[in-house]
């Protein structure tokens, strides 16, 4: 067998990753993911296990019929009833694939199927035999990587002798080291070397952290498919990142040479649609496909991008549509960035006048996640103009949670004289205190992106620390300890707030008395 020229993305987002504690899946959801999934011209889509319930069998017959360009397929156990349930629901589809599986490790042989190795061999053949029932029968030998070497082979060599068109090898338990993962591989290759047409696929899960590499392995050792799930949720710590593994095939072509038919522009969009459904957002610094991918906050790193991009990005923003590359001021900061922001807001700075400003945005950003653009106009203005941000006092704050009511808030602002009054009802009493406060600092479209409670030191009079993180013309943050936590809550909005106000007062908005 030759290794394979194209790979096959086969997304199963909506079985692995509904698997996720805590996620359940929608039909409408699956839905609206499998339609997004199309867009990105994924090869296929495996949408669950008909036979485990009414709404996995509704939702797998709905999208079936649906879907337009990936085949959709199902998954089934090594169980005549399985295949018929699933062969039916899959009937408005153009076409009938089904993914068949059974467990191959000692360890599941002895403990889960209570079976013999004859008995799992005879399951196999029995069940892919079947095959009259579809049209292509892939055969996945789970827990292939903790089972034995030539039981494996025998296996894999049922199923194709037998009409299975793929083998599967999952890495179900996330156990393998990369290079196990390519000598698996090549045996099985190497015992299917008089059946070319047989495709491998691999299956990795992420429990110690080698999901994308050990997909990568399998692909420079002949696997002509991956199994992939957008942002590598899933079972226990996740899967393989779908996209992870697409940037990494497309930015080191020179060492993985396959090609693929994916958009990379839509990832983004898909990434975003799943953390909708699923309620999981994905962290700030995780690998394509989040924010921080594409933003440099280092002196160092910034200086290099300005100069030359491909010095610190091996990705462009655009090639995933996430926007672009985004120079973050913070503690990290140089003066070439600092410069460069100024620019881009209309500012020529002196020398003298720079050092200003990046001494007062350094002393800001130790308590803040960054400064936006607006909050570096205020320090422009305060530094270099003597216009002072607004800098209001929290002068009065009051939260009633008495159940079953909704929380209540009222909050009185002061500022050079005038006092401004605020309150109102909402869901939590931390978002309630923010709209109450964004209401007094007569503020529009303004979101609460981030809020973290840290115990900063134990015992009752112990502090608590509130990190929130708001967008409004940019993304601005603040900070603030107490030992009340609403009242921390309270001061870390009123001080992100304040920084977004500020600059208003340059063009002669001021709060109302």
């Amino acid at each position: 067998m030759e290794i394979p020229q194209r790979v096959y993305i086969f997304d199963t987002t909506l079985r692995d990753g509904e698997q996720s504690p805590g996620v359940a899946l929608t039909a409408s959801g699956k839905l609206a993911i499998a339609e997004q999934l199309a867009r990105l011209d994924v090869d296929a889509i495996k949408e669950g296990l008909p036979k485990s319930s009414a709404g996995d069998f509704a939702a797998v017959n709905s999208i079936a019929g649906q879907i337009v360009g990936p085949v959709v397929a199902v998954l089934a156990r090594c169980q005549p009833t399985d295949l018929e349930v699933a062969t039916r629901a899959l009937e408005p589809a153009l076409k009938l694939p089904i993914h068949v599986f059974i467990a191959t490790s000692s360890v599941h042989m002895q403990i889960k199927l209570k079976m013999s190795l004859s008995q799992v061999l005879d399951r196999i053949g029995d069940t892919v035999t079947r095959r009259a029932y579809v049209e292509d029968v892939g055969f996945s030998v789970e827990h292939a990587t903790r089972s034995h070497g030539d039981f494996l082979l025998r296996a894999a060599l049922t199923a194709v002798e037998c009409g299975a068109s793929i083998i599967n090898l999952p890495d179900a338990a996330g156990y393998a080291i990369s290079g196990e993962c390519g000598r698996l591989l090549e045996g099985v290759r190497a015992s299917l070397r008089d059946r070319p047409a047989t495709r491998i696929s691999v299956h990795c899960h992420n429990d110690l952290g080698l999901a994308v590499a050990n997909t990568l392995v399998g692909i420079g050792a002949g696997a002509g498919q991956v199994e992939v799930v957008i942002n590598g949720i899933g079972e226990r710590v996740g899967n393989v990142a779908w996209e992870e593994v697409v940037i990494a095939l497309s930015a080191r072509h020179d060492q993985c040479a396959v090609s693929h038919r994916i958009r990379p522009e839509e990832i983004d969009r898909t990434s975003q649609l799943v953390s909708q459904f699923t309620g999981m957002l994905g962290r700030p610094n995780k690998a394509i496909g989040d924010r921080n991918a594409v933003r440099q906050q280092s002196g160092i790193h910034q200086d290099g991008v300005l100069k030359d991009r491909c010095t610190y990005e091996i990705v462009t923003p655009e090639a995933i549509d996430v926007g672009k590359t985004a120079l973050v001021l913070g503690k990290h900061s140089g003066r070439h960035a600092l410069r460069k922001r100024l620019a881009n807001l209309g500012i020529v700075a002196s020398t003298e006048e720079l050092d200003r400003i990046q001494t007062r945005m350094k002393s800001l950003a130790k308590g803040k996640f960054e400064v936006n653009d607006a909050g570096l106009t205020a320090i422009w203005q305060d530094q270099v103009q003597g216009i002072k941000a607004l800098d209001a006092e929290l002068t009065g704050w009051e939260v009633s949670t008495d159940a079953p009511r909704c929380p209540s808030v009222r909050v009185t602002l002061g500022h050079q004289g005038t006092v401004r009054d605020a309150g109102g009802t909402g869901n939590g009493a931390v978002d309630t205190l923010f709209e109450a406060l964004v209401r007094a600092f007569e503020m529009k479209d303004i979101e609460l992106r981030y809020y973290c409670l840290v115990p900063e030191s134990p015992g009752e009079d112990g502090m608590a620390a509130v990190g929130a993180q708001v967008f409004g013309q940019g993304l601005s943050a603040g900070y603030a300890s107490d030992p009340d936590v609403l009242k921390a809550s309270a001061l870390a909005i009123k001080e992100v707030l304040d920084g977004l106000a500020g600059p208003r007062l340059a063009s002669g908005a001021a709060m109302c008395g």
